[in-house]
């Protein structure tokens, strides 16, 4: 079964940065599309980033791009989300997500594994 574990998580001044990492096991890696998602409180979750390493894609919401960046270490098995400038507005509980598949990632593709989630709070 594919297990995801986040870290990376925590407390963090607007503007700061954070990093948050997703391991990836029981599968390989390169044969499944990676995403985060961000669940705020009274909000619905929503889709953050992705990436297909088969592929060599990426995407991102365009509330974060410019200041996100996904990435991965198939060697790993990791993605990692890296969070410049942060805003009050993202905290939120991220979550990491994978499917199988290859070519292009999308955010609304349906995710069948999710990790447990990582607490981001930015404070004003």
């Amino acid at each position: 079964e594919v297990h995801l574990v986040e870290s990376g998580g925590g407390l963090v001044q607007a503007g700061g940065s954070l990093r948050l990492s997703c391991v990836v096991s029981g599968a390989t890696f390169d044969d499944y599309h990676i995403a985060w998602f961000r669940q705020a409180p009274g909000k619905e979750r929503e889709g953050v980033s992705c990436i297909s390493s088969n592929f060599y894609s990426t995407d991102y919401a365009e509330f974060v791009k410019d200041r996100f960046a996904v990435s991965a270490d198939s060697a790993k098995n990791t993605v990692y989300l890296q969070m410049n400038n942060l805003k009050p507005e993202d905290t939120a509980v991220y979550y990491c997500a994978a499917v199988y598949g290859i070519g292009h990632c999308r955010m609304t593709e349906r995710y069948d594994y999710w990790g447990q989630g990582t607490q981001v709070t930015v404070s004003s």
